[in-house]
């Protein structure tokens, strides 16, 4: 179900379902992808969900508008961090307000991370009384990790931003946005170093870095490896891992504490 589909006076017959909120950006994505690239990818593993779970959820229309500071110097349209934490504060109040108890945070930007794990911490300050309320945040990739790494052909590096992975899904979905004549590798060259970004390689360490500190086309990663082939399957197993988490999230069931 589609939240923009429902006329109010059914909103509040939906309050036993799970509200998903996917997040995305608009930002530079190399020279060969659309800066719709991330609502793109995530807008489509939202309505392959919603095909796939059994369970009972209301997809909402994707938020395009991102936390993306760090791509300035190429282009985006973005949200400091401070208006994104209310945002994501404000999106999720509206919902309560509507009767949501279990609400997803379906990320497709990385940028995204650091202020909704904020706004979760604030909402659940504000919302303490409320035992039954279940906020969470995931990344479709994290949901999708081990997936991901069966699909993917590029070694450590090649997997961070307009990537092999980003540039396989919009081949598959949409060719001609995508030009791979300007399709080139980007990002730190010291493979297996600290300094090695990979969506999928945990850094012991945090910076703030701008985009181009490290890369000169915008990418990060190895598009050349990019197929429509791969692009479906890495779609479908992001889907698959989201809705492997619904199923669980569904039940889940915090409310025993102790006493004071």
């Amino acid at each position: 179900m589609r939240l923009q589909d429902v006329r109010w006076p059914d909103l509040a017959s939906l309050a036993d379902r799970i509200f998903i909120v996917p997040l995305g950006s608009l930002e530079q994505h190399g020279r060969h992808l659309p800066v719709f690239t991330d609502s793109i990818i995530v807008g489509h593993v939202a309505d392959r969900v919603e095909q796939l779970s059994s369970s009972k959820i209301v997809v909402l229309p994707v938020q395009w508008l991102g936390h993306s500071p760090h791509h300035r110097r190429f282009g985006c349209v973005s949200l400091d961090l401070y208006p994104y934490v209310e945002m994501i504060c404000g999106m999720c109040r509206s919902l309560v307000g509507m009767g949501a108890r279990r609400i997803l945070l379906l990320n497709g930007h990385g940028g995204n991370d650091i202020p909704c794990k904020a706004a979760l911490r604030e909402l659940k300050s504000e919302f303490e009384d409320l035992r039954d309320l279940y906020i969470a945040y995931a990344a479709y990739w994290n949901l999708a990790a081990a997936e991901f790494g069966a699909i993917r052909e590029s070694p450590l590096g090649g997997i961070g931003h307009a990537c092999e992975m980003e540039t396989s899904a919009l081949l598959a979905r949409h060719p001609d946005l995508v030009d791979m004549s300007k399709a080139v590798r980007g990002g730190p060259s010291a493979e297996g170093g600290f300094q090695t970004i990979d969506m999928f390689k945990a850094q012991p360490f945090f910076m703030i870095n701008e985009f181009d500190e490290f890369s000169e086309s915008g990418v990060i990663g190895m598009p050349d490896f990019a197929s429509a082939e791969k692009g479906e399957k890495f779609l479908e197993a992001a889907a698959q891992g989201v809705v492997r988490f619904l199923d669980e999230f569904a039940s889940w069931d915090f409310q025993t504490r102790s006493a004071r």
